[in-house]
């Protein structure tokens, strides 16, 4: 007897769930609390929502979608968290978990360039040396960082100069034996400002540096 789409449903949405399990199982140690078991719950979760479809294909597309999902939201940052906000205690330096799941370490300027320079400064160098730590201790993570400017001066002298300072960051990165490979830069001079330009205060908050830390699978670069 040939049997329905429905009747398979079932069986395949258990396969995934193993497999699920499986891949959190299989990652190597201290990272199954992070992105793998995050990628394992999401694929269960889609697989079971795409069998309320009614079909073997909606449960399959469903794993598919909700390990994408799951990798994205499931890695644990708190213990990064905690080292990071030491080596920038009193700096003002704000660290954040993102929606897209990476991590976000706002530095401003007060603490990593002067005015008009992308040379690093020595009160840069604690939370640089911590997110260099991160990244060799943690093979999983990759990072992106982002050079802004305030409003002063032209626009493609602020976006160059934004581009300096974000590289050199990497380059420092670099030094204390974080793969190249594993950063990038980018430079957007003065386009996002966070705060008001017509003031010394809102300039100074513009004026920063973001560095963004991703598990492998959510990297958008």
């Amino acid at each position: 007897m040939k049997m329905s789409s429905k009747t398979l449903t079932l069986p395949l949405a258990s396969c995934i769930l193993a497999s699920a399990l499986f891949a959190g199982c299989a990652a190597p140690p201290g990272q199954q609390n992070n992105a793998a078991l995050g990628t394992g719950v999401g694929a269960a979760t889609g697989a079971g929502l795409g069998a309320l479809i009614g079909n073997s294909e909606g449960a399959m597309i469903g794993g598919a979608i909700g390990a994408v999902a799951g990798g994205l939201t499931g890695y644990n940052w708190s213990a990064i968290k905690q080292r990071l906000a030491g080596a920038t205690q009193g700096t003002g330096t704000q660290i954040t978990e993102q929606q897209d799941g990476s991590l976000k370490v706002n530095i401003p300027s007060s603490v990593s360039f002067a005015t008009n320079s992308y040379q690093i400064r020595p009160t840069f160098t604690p939370a640089l040396d911590e997110v260099a730590r991160t990244l060799v201790q943690n093979p999983e993570l990759v990072s992106r960082i982002i050079g802004h400017t305030d409003n002063t001066g032209a626009v493609p002298y602020n976006m160059t100069l934004s581009q300096s300072r974000a590289l050199a960051v990497v380059n420092y990165l670099v030094s204390r034996g974080v793969a190249s490979g594993r950063l990038s830069s980018e430079g957007r001079g003065q386009a996002q400002p966070i705060a008001d330009n017509l003031t010394p205060t809102g300039r100074s908050q513009n004026r920063r540096v973001e560095i963004f830390l991703y598990p492998l699978q959510a990297n958008p670069a």
